[in-house]
């Protein structure tokens, strides 16, 4: 099976929500989109194709390559049809693979049984032509095979990336809370920022909007910080087609830029956490760090740019009178010190979100986990529109 050079069904997914900027950025790579769904894309390339997507792509969690659609019923049609693939022409047999799944199916009480059985088909069929077996379990570093299985109708997949492409691999200190990095360049592409104009992200926790900015504006891509992807464990992997495309990658990246980025909290412990996250991702020299109250973040006065601001929500139900008082002090910092800027509040509280005082120009939904939130876009006009309109 030269796989590599096949053409085949390729699903890349991405969490909810954040689709629209997924087949942005598919679409700017120069790829056609076959068909678009709420968690994702579908394109028909290459296995070697995938490799130049997994490297490229902020939005994406996932690309799974197909090597078999067929239909199954019972837990025993799923084992035959497993066990019919050519196995040894794709998976080492000294090597190591792990099973994930996505299954809605009336005969399947748990996923993970269907893993079990994937699981049992491959090894059986490998013992079969090998003689030997490769080892398996929970762990997405190596080889990993995906089913998707919905009532009767059954697709497996090489997933090529392994680890998730969600999280971008420079942020070796989480912090509290952090956003995930797929979400915080989905939050940035919605902003439409101009990528030259200041970026100011007040409360910025571990840093990870300021960071996912400068990577953004110097066409930094993910695939500098990751050297190993579920590809490279699948049998015909090329190497060189590996860092040929990290060359590209390094050098399209932008080294000198004019660009002002300032990063705020009033921990000092969370601004020595954005420090140290931005200089793994070598960004850390176009970042202003500072630690002051989120009113006293310098904002540049001439000209536009982009205020972003990812405050705590608090609960739903019972919101305290702290976190009501600072969205309240968000509306107003925003007001007096950010004019001529377009400003934006992510929150995963409406109730809170009415607290700032000002009327959103628009509401751009994302998931947050599993919370339902808001990225509340305020434009902060100068001169004679010196504020927007008070919210009723």
């Amino acid at each position: 099976m030269q796989v590599f050079h096949n053409k085949s069904k390729v699903i890349i997914t991405c969490n909810k929500r954040l689709s629209p900027y997924l087949q942005d950025e598919v679409t700017a790579l120069g790829y056609t989109i076959e068909r678009s769904f709420a968690t994702g894309v579908e394109l028909n390339i290459t296995l070697t194709e995938c490799i130049k997507l997994n490297l490229n792509l902020r939005c994406a969690s996932q690309i799974l390559y197909a090597i078999k659609s067929f239909k199954a019923i019972t837990p025993d049609d799923l084992y035959n049809e497993i066990a019919a693939i050519e196995w040894e022409e794709l998976i080492d047999f000294s090597g190591y693979f792990s099973v994930t799944s996505n299954v809605d199916n009336p005969n399947i009480t748990t996923p993970l049984f269907a893993n079990l059985k994937v699981k049992d088909a491959i090894v059986d069929r490998m013992k079969e032509k090998k003689g030997i077996r490769p080892n398996s379990g929970s762990d997405a570093n190596k080889t990993v095979v995906h089913l998707y299985w919905k009532d009767a109708d059954a697709d497996v997949f090489m997933d090529t990336s392994g680890e998730t492409l969600a999280k971008h691999g420079y942020r070796k200190i989480p912090g509290k809370a952090p956003m995930l990095e797929a979400l915080a360049a989905g939050v940035i592409l919605a902003t439409n920022w101009d990528k030259k104009s200041p970026f100011i992200n007040p409360m910025c926790g571990s840093g990870t909007l300021a960071i996912e900015a400068a990577l953004i504006a110097t066409n930094r891509a993910p695939g500098l910080y990751r050297m190993n992807y579920g590809f490279m464990h699948i049998l015909g992997y090329n190497e060189e087609d590996f860092f040929a495309e990290r060359r590209i990658l390094k050098d399209q990246v932008i080294k000198n830029v004019d660009l002002k980025i300032v990063a705020s909290d009033l921990s000092e412990d969370a601004v020595e956490v954005t420090r140290r996250n931005a200089k793994t991702a070598g960004v850390d020299t176009l970042i202003e760090f500072e630690v002051c109250d989120f009113e006293l973040t310098p904002v540049p006065e001439d000209g536009k740019g982009v205020v972003v601001f990812n405050p705590e929500y608090g609960e739903r139900l019972g919101v305290h009178s702290k976190l009501e008082l600072t969205y309240k002090r968000m509306g107003d910092f925003m007001k007096t010190k950010c004019k001529g800027y377009s400003g934006y509040i992510f929150t995963g509280n409406p109730d809170l979100a009415k607290k700032i005082g000002l009327k959103a120009a628009k509401k751009v939904e994302f998931y947050n986990g599993k919370l339902d939130c808001r990225l509340l876009e305020y434009e902060l006009y100068d001169g004679s529109r010196r504020a927007p309109l008070i919210e009723a």
